[in-house]
């Protein structure tokens, strides 16, 4: 299959993008493969070229105290050209192979844009 040919859907339970884009690393319109678990974060810095920086907080059980701590994790992840994301989005990122040295997620739903 061809880069940017046809729209594939990747089985995630998402709207398919109303734009369409070329680019090879894009779930929807080139080869990039979604595998493993899927993130939900808020966009903390969009001004990477197709990439950005996403905070997601987590509870985390401490078992000495029985209490939960309050935690959270600065994740980078590859933003294809069809989906628009801007810093205060929430998105979802789904993991796939590694993209760079510190890119294994890419968005693959923007929940502010819908």
């Amino acid at each position: 299959m061809k880069a940017g040919s046809k729209v594939r859907d990747p089985g995630l339970g998402f709207p398919l993008p109303k734009k369409t884009c070329n680019d090879p690393n894009c779930p929807y319109h080139g080869t990039l493969k979604v595998r493993g678990i899927l993130l939900e974060g808020k966009v903390v810095s969009a001004k990477m070229n197709k990439a950005a920086v996403i905070m997601r907080e987590y509870l985390h059980y401490v078992k000495k105290y029985r209490r939960y701590e309050r935690r959270r994790s600065r994740i980078t992840v590859y933003v294809p050209p069809c989906i628009d994301v801007f810093e205060g989005d929430e998105v979802v990122a789904g993991e796939c192979r590694p993209i760079s040295k510190t890119i294994s997620f890419v968005v693959v739903y923007n929940k502010s844009r819908g």
